[in-house]
């Protein structure tokens, strides 16, 4: 692992939580053309930050932590903006999207209370949910009216990896990064 390309992956991935705060200061300003383009640049950067460090293999800790927290904060800007620029869909939605932030708060809670920090496991599903949320949220802003089927195959997806995380805080008795998923666990624990 080259430091020059630990540090070039890691400044990407603070890009992403720099722009978290702008983004919502752009919500505030009502600058929504600026707000959607940015937070298009974010999710950029995000599948731009993980492809280089897998293709150099580049991990650390930190940058697992750094990364998982700049997940979190720009889907969370681009929620804040589904919530002020999209609240019809929101209040048609309000079911679906309750059970995701509830299953969301329950693995996050359980992770804090287990390891004392973000899981950041950074499973298969977990990373098949981000590229579906990225890809709706950012039509949701770039199209009209929203894509119902791409954002029921995201809640589903996200679902399922809420679920799986919250089990891998379960049955994981330390914290780990870049774990695979549930089957791959259960694999390296049976007996040769």
């Amino acid at each position: 692992m080259s430091k020059s390309g630990l540090y070039i992956v890691n400044a990407i991935t603070v890009f992403r939580i720099a722009a978290a705060p702008v983004l919502l200061l752009l919500l505030w300003g009502h600058e929504l053309q600026w707000f959607k383009w940015l937070l298009a640049i974010s999710f950029f950067t995000d599948a731009i930050d993980g492809f280089i460090a897998r293709k150099y293999k580049i991990t650390s800790i930190v940058g697992a932590r750094l990364d998982s927290i700049g997940d979190d904060l720009t889907v969370l800007a681009a929620i804040v903006g589904m919530l002020v620029l999209k609240w019809e869909f929101v209040l048609r939605e309000k079911v679906i999207l309750l059970i995701l932030c509830g299953l969301f708060v329950i693995q996050t809670t359980l992770s804090l209370i287990r390891y004392g920090k973000q899981s950041s496991f950074h499973t298969l599903l977990a990373k098949a949910a981000a590229v579906l949320q990225a890809a709706f949220l950012l039509l949701l802003f770039f199209l009209s009216p929203p894509l119902y089927l791409l954002f029921y195959i995201m809640a589903g997806i996200t679902t399922l990896d809420l679920i799986e995380e919250i089990i891998l805080v379960l049955l994981l008795p330390h914290w780990q990064a870049d774990v695979k998923g549930i089957c791959w666990i259960r694999r390296d624990k049976a007996p040769s």
